[in-house]
């Protein structure tokens, strides 16, 4: 299918300066062997939309016999976004969801009141050598559904809507864009693409929401004269038409954003929330580890172990 012609392309040069609002350089963090390059939160930008948290994954290679093992832990008031490059994980969660996810699917859990869940590398990809690379992001949610039961949704590759043009190739992962939604149940006006590049291709941003950003996942893009290569999340002034150009070796992209919300967040280790109130309330109930009689319970095929609270976030 074909761009909506009031989005075609314009010139990226004709875009100013000063239509990059933020320009993030995602902190590295060693998990163990295994690296995230964190854009969201940053000291200057706590969210795109209601995007509170962006983590790129990797990319990592194990040896047979290795692989990933985050255990069980707790989550609030968001919802956790998996999407995969390469590799694979195994999703369990307190809602009875057991699920391995692939390059190009999409994992949706949604936390609200309370939900646990644990990512492994599976059994059958620990019987070679293997690779992972991919993007962990959290949406907060509105203050309407942070006491919602949690939920899980898992939309396959096909599922996701593809909208194609000279050069480019945008994967629908969550939301509206372009004249298609994406499968999965929002709860606030968002978009989410994986975009392919061709080497100088020219890509718009979807003019129809509030709060917009890009990070370039590879290669390299150009906008407004300025170049920016993998590793960098820019934020954009709301309102402007923005149109990047990806450089000669072509790009890969998240384009993120949607509505902002009513206000900040409060974020303290897994919990996002409108309150101090409420993350003080999941604190005390992780730690008391009774399961199934509050706002936790462990994956039902995951229940030996846990990350217990950390003394200090």
């Amino acid at each position: 299918m074909s761009w909506n012609p009031a989005l075609a392309p314009g010139c990226p040069d004709e875009i100013g300066p000063d239509a990059i609002e933020t320009l993030i350089i995602p902190r590295a963090r060693d998990l163990g062997g295994f690296e995230v390059r964190r854009a969201l939160p940053a000291p200057k930008r706590q969210m795109v939309g209601p995007f509170i948290f962006f983590d790129q994954m990797g990319p990592a290679e194990f040896l047979t016999n290795q692989g990933i093992d985050v255990r069980p832990h707790p989550h609030i008031g968001l919802g956790t976004v998996t999407y995969l490059y390469r590799g694979s994980f195994q999703h369990r969660d307190s809602t009875g969801a057991d699920q391995i996810i692939t390059p190009g699917a999409l994992n949706w859990m949604v936390a609200g009141r309370g939900v646990t869940h644990s990512e492994r590398s599976p059994e059958a990809v620990r019987q070679g050598p293997s690779s992972l690379l991919g993007i962990q992001t959290w949406i907060a949610l509105p203050d309407s559904h942070e006491d919602m039961a949690p939920a899980f949704e898992h939309h396959g590759k096909d599922a996701l809507p593809v909208i194609r043009d000279t050069g480019i190739e945008a994967r629908l992962i969550l939301g509206r864009a372009y004249g298609e939604t994406a499968p999965a149940t929002m709860y606030s006006d968002t978009f989410y693409l994986d975009v392919t590049l061709d080497p100088r291709a020219r890509f718009p941003l979807p003019a129809d929401h509030e709060d917009r950003g890009i990070y370039v996942t590879e290669g390299s893009i150009r906008i407004a004269g300025q170049d920016f290569e993998a590793g960098q999340m820019m934020v954009f002034r709301p309102g402007d038409a923005i149109t990047v150009q990806a450089g000669d070796r072509g790009a890969r992209l998240m384009a993120l954003g949607g509505e902002t919300l009513n206000g900040p967040r409060h974020i303290w280790w897994n919990f996002v929330a409108s309150s101090r109130e409420r993350i003080e309330e999941a604190k005390r109930q992780w730690q008391a580890e009774r399961w199934g009689q509050g706002l936790f319970d462990l994956p039902p095929t995951d229940r030996a172990e846990h990350i217990p609270l950390p003394e200090r976030n």
